[in-house]
């Protein structure tokens, strides 16, 4: 029963509002119906349940409500199925459990998200994936020891993810552990040479010391890297609030 990622973007395309729910009778025929209208697919997957549809019909339920951005709605039909005796094997159940933590994220309740993902690693501690997306939690929190943890333990697995060392200096830097974090992102583009994440992190810590132009510098690098990206964009960003470089002799 692997339903795959509930939060990965949708491209819909809207049935007119006067439509009526559709009768579906598999999963496939349910994620289809959402995938062109969520409102209608939402309804037609409750007809389903009412049906006997199972954890199925739940599932594709909650699909429907985050696409309809009810994310606390569908976090709580996740861990509500997560929980469910029909879900038999603990790896499906732990995935569960991680939807529904990411639901709550989009949700705003980071601390919902917590209980979820560590009910994710209690069903299988050895996901990566579960302990940075715990870290994402703790750090909403501003709870930075626990971010820093669980990169470590997701390092300690997978030691060579420049990503996941980004995430972790900054959770270190905001504990004060300026050297720790340095270190990480010396490391971080050791791996991945003008990662555009480990120059933006970069020039964060520069700038919180007062050294603008360090930071300026790091941005600017940053912001040249092909491809876009958040980063990138990030340090567009951070270069515009900036403002113009200094005339050269100030």
């Amino acid at each position: 029963m692997r339903y795959g990622f509930l939060l990965a973007l949708l491209v819909l395309a809207p049935l007119p509002a006067s439509a009526a729910a559709e009768r579906v009778g598999s999963y496939s025929q349910c994620v289809a119906l959402v995938q062109r209208n969520p409102a209608l697919g939402e309804e037609s997957a409750r007809n389903w349940l009412n049906e006997g549809g199972g954890v199925a019909a739940i599932h594709c339920s909650a699909l429907a409500l985050t696409a309809l951005k009810r994310y606390g709605e569908a976090a709580r039909e996740l861990d509500g199925l997560a929980r469910d005796r029909a879900i038999s094997n603990n790896l499906d159940r732990a995935d569960l459990f991680d939807q529904a933590g990411n639901a709550w994220m989009l949700a705003g309740a980071a601390g919902s998200a917590v209980r979820s993902f560590s009910n994710a690693l209690s069903q299988n501690a050895n996901d990566v994936g579960y302990l940075v997306d715990r870290a994402r939690a703790y750090a909403m929190m501003k709870d930075w020891s626990g971010a820093n943890n669980d990169l470590s333990a997701a390092l300690l697995k997978d030691q060579n993810r420049a990503d996941l060392l980004v995430l972790r200096a900054s959770a270190r830097w905001a504990l004060g552990h300026k050297a720790d974090a340095a270190t990480d992102i010396v490391r971080s583009l050791q791996l991945y040479p003008d990662y555009p994440a480990a120059l933006v992190e970069r020039g964060m810590m520069k700038f919180s010391v007062g050294d603008k132009e360090g930071a300026r510098v790091d941005w600017k690098k940053a912001a040249s890297q092909p491809g876009g990206g958040a980063a990138v964009e990030e340090a567009r960003r951070n270069l515009e609030a900036l403002g113009p470089e200094p005339a050269k002799g100030q």
